[in-house]
């Protein structure tokens, strides 16, 4: 059994598996060794016989095992939908985005916040709370881009105080607020929505810059290393090249893209970019290994070196750092969560074959 949480004995789980107990949604998953899916205790496929059933507790657990998502019961996104927890969180936070939450409003609704904060971070890498914060960041970038003065932002991102805004905003920004909202820097942010969640787009007029995760733990190291090396400060805004990345992105997510038309301008060393460029050159639908990369660079002993260009990659997707796996086939690490990594596989796979 492959866990990072406690999960009931096989004899259990494989009861639950055959009676499809909704109980289970968001707390277990099976793996299937004769076809190497993984699935929702809840699938309505046919039931495997119980030596042929892995247990996880998690989607990314599965993935790092070498299993495949179920087309039929979906259990990457649709798997924290699934959990009435999560569910039923999101929902409240949906309903008001700028809320400031601590763990006693989150008790006030009668949960237990050690279950939400364990609930979260099982399907989203980030606590509750992380998220929420988010959130209320979110709407502050909103409001700054509309010109709004930094108490005003800081008030419609439900911030109670000053410093707190700045101190958050910094975080993910590399920058205090009021910095980004003077003078005409030569790179500005936004913000855009996926499926796979919220990403932060860095551009100028003329090129991308940076395309990140919202949640990703190295966002701000990456945002100041990329703003120092464009030798400015960041701005908040659009250029046309903003626009550009986000049509070609609902184009990926849609099936209907498989190679992206944008001008990069990549922050790193010569080794870095050229293992970057590699990258850009594999085919949607296809992979790679550290050691079939290194080796196609004409440096076949360094596929260390070249999975540590590979993770300091800060251009997501359009860079597509995520073709590229262990030399065994199974999913490797990836910034984003190996969840999107699959995810995006999945889509390049479509892609491949025709089916938006």
């Amino acid at each position: 059994m492959d866990t990072l949480f406690s999960l009931p004995d096989p004899e259990a789980l494989y009861r639950a598996l055959t009676t499809r107990d909704p109980a289970y949604e968001g707390r277990a998953l099976v793996g299937v060794t004769t076809t190497g899916i993984f699935c929702r205790l809840t699938c309505p496929a046919r039931k495997p016989r119980p030596e042929h059933c892995r247990w996880f507790d998690s989607p990314a657990a599965a993935l790092g095992a070498g299993f495949r998502p179920c087309r039929r019961c979906h259990p990457l996104g649709p798997q924290a939908d699934g959990d009435p927890v999560v569910r039923r969180m999101l929902a409240a936070l949906a309903a008001d985005p700028t809320r400031r939450w601590t763990e006693a409003e989150v008790a006030a609704t009668g949960l237990d916040p050690s279950t939400v904060r364990r609930a979260f971070r099982r399907h989203y890498g980030i606590s509750f709370l992380d998220l929420a914060r988010q959130m209320r960041l979110r709407a502050g970038v909103g409001a700054l881009q509309g010109g709004a003065p930094v108490i005003e932002a800081q008030l419609d991102a439900g911030f109670d105080s000053a410093s707190g805004f700045r101190e958050a905003f910094a975080r993910l920004f590399g920058h205090p607020p009021r910095a980004l909202t003077h003078g005409a820097p030569g790179l500005v942010a936004d913000w855009i929505d996926t499926p796979l969640g919220g990403m932060i787009v860095l551009a100028d007029a003329g090129s991308l810059h940076l395309l990140e995760f919202v949640d990703r733990k190295a966002l701000g190291a990456s945002l100041r290393a990329v703003s120092a090396a464009a030798g400015g400060r960041i701005g908040l805004g659009r250029t046309a090249v903003t626009d550009a990345v986000q049509t070609q992105l609902a184009e990926y997510f849609a099936a209907r893209r498989a190679v992206f038309d944008l001008p990069l301008t990549l922050h790193g060393t010569p080794f870095q970019r050229a293992v970057w460029q590699a990258l850009v050159a594999i085919p949607a639908g296809a992979t790679v290994s550290y050691g079939d990369l290194a080796a196609g660079l004409g440096r076949p002993s360094a596929a260390r070196a070249v999975a540590r260009a590979n993770g300091a990659n800060r251009i997501a997707i359009v860079v597509p750092c995520h073709r590229v796996i262990g030399a065994d086939g199974t999913l490797t690490g990836y910034a984003g969560g190996l969840w999107r990594k699959q995810a995006l596989i999945d889509i390049e796979r479509r892609l491949a074959l025709g089916q938006p």
